[in-house]
């Protein structure tokens, strides 16, 4: 059985392995990383001998990094990708390449149905119901979106938010706050089986669910990196922010927002960003602190929009799709229900 697993900014990790009986009985492991003492390689693929196959992948994990030399070092990967590429190999994780990817790239929405679409679609395809899906946003309205345990005093300036048209909206993922007006940022939502991030630490699976993202800005001149633990920026400063919500059924949100367009001061005047949100930024300007894609490429908002389709396309299959009136009406429900109230905008106050 084979499994690999390539670390997003790291090194490509191989396991060959196997099993009978429900355990390990033979292991090789193998990549372009670098690894040393030489007999660190042995004592991994010893001690893999024997595991069994139920193992989880932290399990897994903390098994490998017992196993190494005190010496150890691994550089371009780790023991979490090893379990990753072990639990690919004993068909207990997946790739991307393992399901058929859909684009849903509706109009312009008001955000708190953008919002309820992202439980919704996270739903949907945590139960099986829908494809993988990868959503474009398209706004009709200005919003402040906060992340879900962010208290609303101490992120926005409400008098700034209404005078500039502004409404305040808590979406389920964490993070920290983002100022969304048409045109100014592009946006977009993966909704992904559990099973896709199967083992990787969640800064990782960060990283991991970005790559394609940062490949396809590079595409177009931009000097994108990822930033642990979920920003994507360039030498400038920070052109976005990720966020992560896993539910129960096993669906995995994962979006992005990136700056297009952003209006520095407005910013500044909306949102309450403080000296230490600041510290380990270099900058003490939030408004510096953002380099937008519109003054680094020159492009469109269209074709940048276009060009990260096409590059997700390239590396991983994307067909069209829609999103479904059953899915339009769950969101309408929930948004009066839940993402519309008081009580859930104000749950952290």
């Amino acid at each position: 059985m084979h499994g690999e697993f390539k670390v997003p900014g790291g090194k490509l990790v191989v396991v060959d392995l196997e099993a009978a009986d429900g355990v390990i009985t033979d292991f090789r492991l193998s990549g372009d990383f670098f690894l040393e003492p030489d007999e660190a390689l042995q004592a991994i693929n010893d001690a893999m001998r024997g595991v069994e196959t139920t193992m989880d992948a932290r399990a897994l994990a903390a098994h490998i990094q017992r196993s190494l030399p005190a010496d150890a070092v691994l550089v371009g990967f780790s023991a979490d990708s090893i379990a990753t590429a072990t639990r690919r190999a004993l068909h207990q994780a997946t790739g991307w390449s393992d399901y058929e990817w859909e684009l849903v790239h509706p109009g312009p929405l008001p955000p708190l149905i953008h919002l309820a679409l992202d439980q919704v679609l996270t739903e949907e395809v945590g139960a099986g119901r829908r494809k993988p899906t990868l959503r474009i946003w398209e706004w009709n309205e200005p919003a402040v979106v906060i992340g879900s345990f962010q208290s609303v005093k101490n992120e926005v300036d409400p008098e700034a938010a209404e005078r500039h048209g502004f409404r305040v909206v808590r979406r389920i993922s964490g993070g920290g706050a983002m100022l969304m007006a048409a045109d100014s940022i592009v946006t977009y939502s993966l909704y992904a089986p559990g099973e896709l991030v199967q083992g990787m630490t969640f800064a990782d699976s960060y990283a991991f669910l970005d790559e394609w993202a940062v490949l396809a800005l590079q595409s177009i001149g931009v000097e994108a990196s990822y930033q642990p633990l979920n920003d994507i920026a360039s030498p400038s400063g920070k052109i976005g922010g990720a966020a992560q919500k896993r539910l129960g059924n096993g669906g995995v949100l994962h979006h992005v927002t990136m700056a297009y367009d952003m209006d520095g001061d407005l910013m500044t005047q909306v949102l309450r960003i403080g000296r230490e949100k600041l510290s380990d930024k270099g900058t003490k300007s939030a408004a510096k602190r953002v380099d937008p894609l519109r003054s680094q490429t020159g492009l469109s908002r269209g074709e940048i929009i276009e060009r990260m389709i096409g590059t997700f396309g390239e590396l991983h299959g994307l067909t069209p799709g829609e999103i479904t009136p059953e899915e339009y009406a769950r969101a309408e429900q929930l948004v009066a229900e839940k993402f519309g109230t008081d009580e859930w905008l104000y749950r952290v106050p």
